[in-house]
């Protein structure tokens, strides 16, 4: 852990930021699961599909930085590569073989179910913790990652 003033417990701190790199794994690994449908997906909603993929990847971003950067406020450092996120990920591997929009919607749905639940049990660990504001962090996440699973699910629950 590096110096800091922040005033939460060293212990706290090297958990939350445990907790922190763990789901920083999951995010950055849905990232580029969402790109990979974004650039293969196929059929009669493409279009809508692709756009939707791509948003998605942006919402991703934004919320890796925000976890990562918590990291390091924390005095942690933030194992952001593909390749810690390949090892420490919970995710199943995408299916590359995946090409229909059903394909695709189905694995980032489940996907992102995936990331969602263990983001919401972060938030209940980041207070037992002491940390209100990474609680916080992960109930912003938490809730863009619901909206993005109805997103998702939409594509699954109509009629095309």
């Amino acid at each position: 852990m590096h110096a800091t003033l922040n005033d939460l417990p060293a212990e706290s701190r090297t958990n939350l930021c445990a907790l922190l790199n763990a789901r920083l794994a999951d995010t950055i690994d849905l990232t580029s699961m969402a790109k990979q449908a974004h650039w293969n997906v196929k059929g009669p909603q493409f279009i809508g599909l692709h756009k939707m993929f791509d948003e998605l990847w942006d919402d991703l971003n934004d919320w890796v930085d925000l976890i990562a950067e918590r990291i390091v406020q924390l005095g942690g450092t933030a194992n952001g590569t593909v390749r810690d996120a390949a090892e420490a990920s919970n995710l199943e591997e995408y299916p590359h073989g995946a090409v229909t929009c059903k394909d695709h919607v189905a694995a980032v749905a489940q996907r992102l179910s995936v990331v969602g639940r263990t983001i919401r049990a972060a938030i209940g660990s980041s207070e037992d913790l002491g940390d209100a504001d990474t609680a916080d962090l992960f109930t912003e996440v938490s809730r863009g990652l619901d909206k993005w699973l109805w997103f998702v699910e939409a594509h699954q629950q109509a009629e095309s």
